[in-house]
């Protein structure tokens, strides 16, 4: 018999599914290992090469198999997609999985240590509290509009409201069942308020803690957010030859769909961490407002960008360039250097 080689696994909740194969590719075995015996199965097959898809639970697992010994690789759901035979299950998963890993072209994602996801959930705490906020935001306005209560958007008029609704004059205009319930909503905005400050000092006060951070924070439109962001989110810098291949990881570059010869580029891919490129983004916003509103350095990139193409066209172009400054600041261990003006 054949000795395995490599091993897609097919990683679910409770009942997993392992795919072996031998150097040549070669099927070896095809077995269901539950999740209370998958250690024991593979403390019990030698040293290989173990891959993943990357998805929910699948660090956890790696890091428990590298303890083994094994190899483990990690591969993006979408690459093992084409490898996947006709109909869908466990087994052919697993066989996918395994296949995929073989190609030497394949793309793997690093495995991330513990401290690595607990920085990340710092980000996706902010983001669920930040959602929970902005929807009870929209149903206090939404519940006042029926009442003419019409308020601007924007988290600052939620401020106005709640005076408005605790004068005993207006709040008079209100029936006398809803009052209560506004009142509600109000104080569980103003927690969520108190919530996301609090994850703000956090972020900031990490920011500080650190020299790459730091570092980060020095490009224009990057803050703590942005910069802790990166550093938590993002795989090794090392994993990328350039800052384009960083930029186009985040879906900062054009979609192409060229064929014949012929280019044909459309809007930005948006691969990669979501949450990253929307900071740049945000960043890039920042910028592109503030020099709508005092101008933009004479002669520069972004005075003639904003001469001839829409606003949120050059936020993302700006984005793209902030994550190449990313990549070379992480790379060199510099700071940020302002380009000189030429003089005319």
């Amino acid at each position: 018999m054949s000795q395995v080689t490599t091993i897609g696994l097919d990683i679910a909740k409770n009942v997993f599914h392992a795919h072996g194969a031998d150097e040549r590719g070669a099927m070896v075995f095809s077995r269901k290992p539950t999740r209370a015996k998958l250690l024991n199965f593979f403390a019990g097959q030698p040293a290989c090469v173990v891959a993943l898809e990357a998805c929910g639970g699948a660090h956890h697992c790696a890091r428990e198999l590298e303890t083994m010994g094994h190899e483990v690789r990690l591969i993006p759901p979408a690459y093992v997609k084409p490898f996947v035979k006709r109909n869908k299950n466990d087994a052919i998963d697993a066989e996918a999985i395994c296949e995929a890993a073989q190609r030497p072209g394949m793309r793997f994602v690093a495995v991330k240590t513990e401290e690595q996801q607990a920085a990340g959930l710092v980000f996706r705490t902010r983001d669920l509290v930040v959602r929970q906020r902005t929807q009870l935001i929209n149903a206090i306005r939404g519940h006042l509009a029926e009442y003419g209560w019409v308020a601007p958007q924007g988290t600052a008029n939620m401020t106005l409201l709640a005076s408005l609704i605790d004068e005993e004059e207006m709040a008079s205009t209100l029936p006398a069942a809803a009052l209560p319930m506004f009142k509600l909503m109000l104080d569980l905005l103003a927690e969520l308020d108190n919530r996301v400050a609090t994850l703000d000092r956090e972020i900031a006060r990490r920011a500080k803690e650190d020299e790459a951070a730091r570092r980060l924070m020095t490009i224009p439109g990057t803050g703590p957010i942005a910069a802790t962001a990166i550093l938590a989110l993002a795989p090794p810098v090392e994993t990328f030859r350039k800052g384009r291949d960083f930029a186009a990881w985040l879906g900062l570059t054009p979609r192409q769909h060229s064929t014949g010869g012929k280019q044909r580029i459309g809007s930005i891919a948006r691969m990669g961490e979501r949450t990253i490129r929307r900071l740049l983004i945000i960043g890039g916003s920042s910028m592109v407002r503030q020099a709508s509103r005092f101008g933009a350095p004479a002669g520069s990139w972004l005075e003639k960008m904003l001469a001839r193409k829409p606003r949120m066209l050059v936020s993302v172009a700006l984005a793209n360039q902030m994550a190449r400054m990313v990549w070379a600041l992480l790379t060199k261990a510099e700071d940020y250097r302002a380009p000189v003006a030429v003089a005319a």
